[in-house]
């Protein structure tokens, strides 16, 4: 009865035409910031670096059986060890193109990492997950994720164009936030109030609305926040540049073992998409159970197979977005064929510049107000994990691993330039080094577990 009015789409459904085209829109809106800023700050080529991420989208979704709802683009875990790469004085002499030829086996060699990872996953089970990955470290790893991307959210809110006069900073920065606030808020009471079909297009619809006020700000001001010749280009038509991978054991020793590390912010991916998907599966009265929670080995090979897709033709390494699992939880919007879409969309963009310049038009202001949300629920979700999976609070096991991965992760992230911990003589990157530090005290202190629980089944069968 109540079903009926339940609106939300899960992993096997596919909407109408128009509505696919918008919830795929959707979901490149938020996944388009950062995975352009990867390809910025590592020196990869752009348009090169969004046509990869639409094309591992897929291979992922293939390699899947189009089981799993989500979305590949750049991660920022592999920054660091791409720009040492991509820096190197022993690669000083050499062309850009083949700079990032030789990160690029780097990153397929990683790809191969998460491969084995899923694998020995799938031969383990669930019990192995839970030893080495429970929802104390998974939970807390979503929660910084989420919460060490605030500073980007509220740099974005706060930026302006960078060709605004001198005299004129002042006015532009209160009207940045002006923009921000007008897109947070629009998106949040979208998110909230909006029913039906158009509860799911939350996001779409503050990023139009601050989009419109930044227009009006601008004619009425002068300050132009949107801007449409963001690449220059005699033509309409550009293919991405394709360069191919080099061998280099360089690459291999400073890429590849950050592979490890993204581990466990997969499965918190994975984690949440399982709690929302059953949610809404429950909601709308269907009795089929998505048990992708149990699907982690599978994720992680698809994240491999996309790590080898991008980096074979030029796109940095990746992982599954955070972000576009925020998208989902808001608009409860969980089709497959939408992210089969979104990555389709997204290759077709990056061979239009025109295309490309309408995405880049979009305000910096803009893409903050909508981080301030998506991040935010990042990091809640993380909470959610946890509250789902019944983690006892007053344990001290559980606030000793919780604490320290918070800690670490968070510290690490705004204490440290790009979030580069330095550590024993080399930089390790914050979020991976809390994963990892996360990771070895839960064992150490469940060292005990089995053994205590095999003596508590004794009793209990005794009495």
């Amino acid at each position: 009865m109540n079903n009926k009015h339940v609106s939300g789409y899960l992993p096997d459904e596919t909407p109408d035409f128009l509505e696919l085209i918008a919830f795929a829109l959707q979901q490149i809106v938020v996944m388009f910031p950062a995975t352009v800023l990867v390809a910025l700050i590592t020196g990869f080529h752009v348009s090169t670096t969004i046509f990869a991420s639409g094309l591992a989208t897929l291979a992922f979704i293939l390699v899947t059986g189009r089981k799993i709802p989500l979305y590949y683009g750049s991660s920022f875990s592999y920054i660091a060890a791409i720009a040492s790469i991509m820096s190197a004085d022993a690669f000083a002499s050499y062309s850009l193109n083949d700079k990032i030829s030789i990160a690029q086996f780097g990153i397929i060699m990683s790809g191969f990492v998460s491969i084995i990872a899923g694998y020995i996953i799938k031969k383990s089970g669930k019990a192995f997950i839970d030893k080495v990955l429970p929802p104390t470290v998974t939970g807390s790893i979503a929660i910084i994720i989420g919460l060490s991307l605030s500073a980007n959210a509220m740099g974005n809110a706060s930026a302006i164009p960078s060709t605004v006069a001198e005299a004129s900073k002042s006015l532009a920065g209160s009207l940045a936030w002006v923009i921000a606030l007008i897109t947070l808020i629009s998106t949040i009471l979208y998110s909230v109030y909006l029913k039906g079909k158009l509860s799911q297009l939350p996001i779409l619809f503050g990023l139009l609305t601050g989009y419109v006020s930044a227009l009006i700000i601008g004619a009425s001001t002068g300050i132009q926040f949107v801007n449409f010749n963001t690449i220059a280009s005699a033509g309409i038509l550009n293919l991405p540049i394709f360069t191919f991978p080099k061998p280099s054991i360089a690459a291999v020793i400073a890429i590849m073992p950050i592979a490890i590390a993204t581990i466990p912010e997969s499965t918190a991916h994975i984690y949440q998409l399982d709690i929302y998907v059953n949610d809404l599966a429950r909601k709308k009265g269907s009795t089929k159970k998505y048990d992708l929670e149990n699907k982690l080995g599978l994720n992680l090979i698809g994240d491999g197979i996309g790590d080898i897709v991008s980096g074979l033709i030029g796109g940095p390494a990746g992982t599954n977005y955070g972000e576009n699992i925020s998208a989902m939880a808001i608009s409860k919007n969980f089709s497959v064929p939408v992210l089969i879409t979104a990555a389709i969309l997204t290759m077709v963009i990056s061979m239009f510049t025109p295309l490309i310049n309408i995405v880049y038009s979009i305000p910096t202001a803009v893409i903050g107000g909508l981080s301030i949300y998506l991040f935010g629920v990042i990091a809640a979700q993380g909470i959610t994990i946890m509250m789902d999976k019944k983690v006892d609070m007053f344990s001290s096991k559980n606030l000793a691993v919780i604490a320290v991965i918070l800690i670490v992760g968070l510290g690490g992230s705004f204490n440290f330039e790009g979030g580069m911990i330095p550590m024993f003589g080399t930089q390790l990157p914050a979020i991976a080094t809390a994963a990892i530090v996360g990771i070895t005290l839960n064992l150490m202190l469940s060292a005990g577990d089995s053994r205590e629980s095999a003596a508590a089944s004794a009793s209990e069968e005794i009495a």
